[in-house]
């Protein structure tokens, strides 16, 4: 029996993707999380102001659709969305240390619930291959989540931006490593096709 196109496999690697740019965006991507590892206070700053004026554009919008349906049964939802999202926009923008505290604490508890989750998965996948891998990847998320609540609230001052710093360059470097093996995926394929008799 014949497999349909949809069930053929996709090719990994496409002759149609510019792999140079991907290997490029990866290589800049890779370059800001450096930048942020190297500056995680100028960092963090930066995501809670960014966070904060979002909160604000938020609650503004709200307020502009409950004003704007005067006569809808859900405005009083809208008026106090509009109104928690501004108020807590305007705290990160008058305060924003403080909002990197409640960042580091919410990624702490992210931490906690994501170790537990991969530790439960890795009892559910007991004999199965890579249960060793998710059980040490939960142990680190709950080491990681402990060494940050010992250090908190002083580690409220590098932990975002660290964090996010790694998450970019690991990101960053991977989509270089992609790029790279697609181009010779690539370039294989070419030769392949020139060297092929014609008919």
């Amino acid at each position: 029996m014949e497999s349909t196109p949809n069930e053929s496999a996709v090719d990994p690697f496409p002759l149609d993707v510019d792999w140079q740019l991907v290997g490029i965006t990866g290589g800049v991507i890779a370059l800001l999380g450096i930048l942020a590892i190297a500056f995680p206070f100028v960092t963090g700053l930066s995501i809670t102001y960014l966070l904060g004026a979002l909160l604000v554009a938020s609650g503004i919008a709200h307020a502009i659709t409950a004003h704007a349906n005067r006569g809808w049964s859900g405005t009083l939802w809208q008026v106090v969305l509009a109104g928690v999202a501004v108020v807590a926009g305007l705290l990160l923008l008058v305060n924003p240390i403080v909002g990197l505290a409640t960042l580091t604490l919410l990624v702490i508890a992210f931490l906690v619930v994501d170790g537990l989750t991969e530790l439960a998965a890795s009892v559910r996948m007991r004999g199965h291959d890579g249960m060793a891998y998710v059980a040490v990847s939960g142990i680190i998320s709950l080491v990681l989540a402990g060494l940050l609540w010992a250090g908190f609230p002083a580690d409220a001052t590098w932990a975002i931006g660290v964090l996010l710093g790694v998450s970019l360059l690991v990101t960053g470097f991977s989509m270089v490593l992609v790029s790279m093996t697609g181009r010779r995926a690539a370039r294989g394929l070419e030769r392949d096709v020139a060297d092929s008799p014609r008919t």
